[in-house]
Parts: structure tokens; sequence; C-alpha cells
């Protein structure tokens, strides 16, 4: 609850902070400060050692695992500041205004990550993604991001109301607002009774968390709106919002997959495999960085559905490394490409000679996207992939993922390929000290997490 209320604040506190001072070093500063207490604020609670107890009704229910993942949120959304806050100075004009926004959308990844109930994960869900739709359209003067954020907002309505008319429908059959919760009178007591109604509402939900997640074959509003979006933007909506999603996934599928039986794993499998095919294929033939990443972002969504068909206590761990992992890879590819002039893959000709410790840093990033080892995407795709075959009979799932692995090296090294080994002059903005440090930092921090997962894995446990 710490984390709920106090981001609710920080955002509060932004507005305010927009009207006192006109200054937008100031507006980065006090959301940089904001963060860290943030953080400090769930860290108390994740340990019990200062709670803000409010009476939810049972509409909440804060584990470890979702605190951990807030905390992960955070510290993710406190390195993206740092890195991309600059840029954030230089989009639009409202920049507290814009980091107002971030703090309500961590206040709807807090929901997401304790809620208990179909009721407060529709009210996470549009938390988080309602001020998304704006930050889209930040930069008004460019008609692609004006159309990414109204396809957005389209598209997000759309799979929302068919989140409604899922929890309508369990809801209509249950008279609650929690799946699997249906039992009938018998002659042995309780026995569980799975109604159509039921399972139509657990299936409406499931297709529209695919939407909010872009997993395939609802991910087609994901290239446009985040090739469109201002990219210090949509680096924030492919790590952050995009790994709670999938918390939120997981939580809420983790016990209730029952009802649906052997039709789960059917339609899961579909899901995940259309996901890696689109995803992967189609970012082979791009030509901007930028849209690469959007299908590549697809393609990791492949991956971290395997917590979802897995189920079992590698899965947790996996997703929570994966979160870590593709969430600081992300974010810094990212603040290194909104520093280029040019997106496509040419932009990036010769960097490794004028910028060699940012192509260094760039490379770090690509390569733990691809999975390579010594870095933090390695273990998270093994988890993934060890959580598979710890259910059993699904190891043709595993060697699909693997092939498909193997394609997204191609285009993650075809940047590298461009850094070291092509002839050129990347054009950059204006780069700071403090950036090129920060930026060698988050590859050392990829680095030792790939050669030391049980970094990020023994706070979950102690």
């Amino acid at each position: 609850m710490n984390a709920i209320i106090v981001s609710a604040l920080l955002g509060v506190v932004m507005m305010f902070t927009g009207i006192i001072s006109q200054k937008k070093s100031v507006h980065t500063a006090v959301a940089s400060v904001g963060l860290l207490l943030l953080l400090l604020a769930n860290l108390l609670n994740h340990y019990g050692l200062f709670v803000i107890h409010v009476d939810t009704r049972g509409m909440f229910n804060f584990e470890q695992f979702g605190m951990y993942f807030n905390s992960i949120a955070i510290f993710a959304t406190l390195v993206y500041v740092l890195l991309s806050g600059k840029t954030i100075e230089h989009t639009g004009v409202s920049t507290a205004d814009f980091y107002a926004l971030i703090f309500f959308v961590l206040c709807g990844v807090s929901i997401l990550s304790g809620f208990n109930g179909l009721l407060m994960l529709f009210l996470g869900i549009e938390i988080m993604t309602i001020p998304l739709y704006i930050l889209t359209g930040a930069d008004k003067r460019n008609l692609k991001s004006n159309e990414a954020s109204l396809k957005y907002f389209l598209m997000g309505s759309f799979s929302t109301g068919i989140m409604l008319m899922g929890i309508t429908l369990i809801y209509g059959a249950t008279g609650t607002f929690t799946m699997g919760e249906s039992n009938v009178i018998g002659s042995g007591g309780l026995i569980p009774k799975t109604s159509f109604l039921e399972i139509a509402g657990a299936i409406l939900i499931f297709v529209s968390m695919c939407f909010k997640v872009s997993a395939a074959p609802f991910h087609f509003w994901t290239p446009d709106v985040y090739d469109g979006a201002p990219g210090v933007f949509t680096s924030f909506m492919a790590t952050i919002v995009k790994a709670a999603g999938f918390i939120a996934f997981v939580r809420l599928y983790e016990n209730n997959t029952a009802m649906l039986g052997p039709t789960w794993r059917i339609l899961l499998s579909f899901v995940i495999i259309s996901t890696l095919l689109i995803g992967n294929i189609t970012a082979v033939f791009q030509q901007s960085v930028k849209r690469m990443l959007a299908y590549s972002s697809i393609a990791q969504a492949g991956f971290m559905l395997f917590a979802l068909y897995s189920a079992n206590d590698l899965a947790k761990e996996g997703i929570l490394l994966y979160s870590v992992a593709y969430s600081l890879a992300t974010i810094g590819i990212f603040a290194i490409l909104i520093k280029m002039k040019d997106y496509t893959f040419d932009g990036f000709n010769g960097l490794a000679k004028s910028q060699p410790l940012l192509a260094f840093a760039m490379a770090v990033c690509l390569l733990s996207l691809a999975g390579i080892p010594l870095t933090a995407g390695f273990f998270a795709k093994y988890y993934m992939l060890a959580s598979v075959v710890k259910t059993g009979g699904s190891l043709w799932l595993v060697v699909i993922a693997v092939l498909f692995a193997a394609v997204s090296a191609y285009y993650y090294f075809r940047v590298i390929q461009a850094m070291y080994f092509k002839d050129g002059e990347a054009e950059l903005m204006e780069l700071t000290p403090a950036f090129k440090t920060g930026m060698l930092a988050l590859a050392v921090l990829i680095i030792l997490v790939g050669i030391f997962p049980t970094i990020v894995l023994n706070f979950f446990y102690f």
C-alpha cells in the first residue's frame, strides 16, 4: 500500500512543482528525489518496517512477489529518469506534467502488483495506461506522435471494453469479482464447477491482457505506437509498463487455469509461437532501429509469456529477472537512440570510432536482449526456458523458442556490425560526461547481473 499512496501523492507534488518553478532541471531533480523516496517507502513496506495500513476489504493482497516487482519497476524508472531526463526536458513544454503522469503510471503498476480481484485489475490497468495516451502524443507538432496517440487510445479503449465484458460475464456467473470461485454443493461437500460464462469471461480477459502486453495476434498497434511516440516515452512504455502487464497476467492466471482445462495450454502455445514468429521475423526486415526495437519488444513478450505457461517457482524467479534484464537493456538502448539524429541502421555507422564508450554500452545492451552469455539477458531467457522444461512434456516449445532466439541475434548484431565494422560518421546530439558515465555504469550492471543473477534473486527471498 505504501507504493500506491506515495506514488499518487508524488504525482500531485510534481503538478504543483510545475506551478512553483519554471526550471525544467528542477522538475527532473524533484522527480529523481521522489523516485528515491518511493523506492524507500516500498522497501519499508516490503520488510514490514513501516506500513501504511488501509482497510481495503480484501481487494488487495500484498505479497512479497508483487512488492519486490514494485522495487524493480521503481529502480528501473529511476535509471530511466537519470539517463533520459534531459531529453524529457526538451520534449514538449510541460516537463513537470510528464513526470506527474509517470508517477501516476507507477501508481497503476503498484495496484497491478497487489490486486486481489478483477475490479482492482481493471482500475490498475486504466490508471497505468490512460497517462500513456497523453505521453504518446506529447510531441504535438509531430503528426506521427498525434497519430500514435489516437491509435493507442482507440486500441486501448477497445481492449478495455473486451476486459469489461469478460469481468461482467464472470461476475454474472459467480457473483464475485474473483476468478475461479464458482462452487456447488454436492454429496461430498463443495465441488468446483465451471460454467460457460466463466470460461468465456476468462478467455475475453486473456485476449484483453494480450492486447496490453502486445502479444500476437493482438500486437498490431505496437509498432506504429512505439515508432510514432517520442523515443524517450517509448522507452518507458516498452519496459516498465510492459513488465507490469506481465506481472498482472501471471498473478491473474496462476491459480485459475484449471477452469479452462487442456484448452489453456493449447491457446497459450498458439499465442507464444505467434508472438515469437511475428516479432522476430518482422524485425529482421526493418530499416529503422526504433521500429526494429518495437518488433523486438513483441518477440521479447513471447519469452515472457513462458512465465504464464509454466506457473511454477522458476517462472516467478524468471519473470522478475527478465523484468530487470529487459528493462535495463532497453532503457539503455533508447537512451542512446534518442541522442542519434538518424534512426536507421546506417545512422550507427562508425559510432565505435567517434564514441567508443557509447558503442560499448550499446553493444552490451543489445547482447543482453539477444541472450548472449555474461549478460543479464542470458540467465533471464534460461530461467524462462528452464521453467517450461520443469513442467514436463513441452520440450518442443523450448526448441522453437531457442530457434527464434537465434533469429533475434541477427537483427541485434546488425546494429553492432554498423557500429564496429562499417565506415561512416554517426551524428549525435550533445552528450554530457554524466550521460556517458551513466551508460557505462548501466553496462557494468547488466554484465554484473549476467555473471551473478543471484544479486537480483536473493532480494526476492531475503
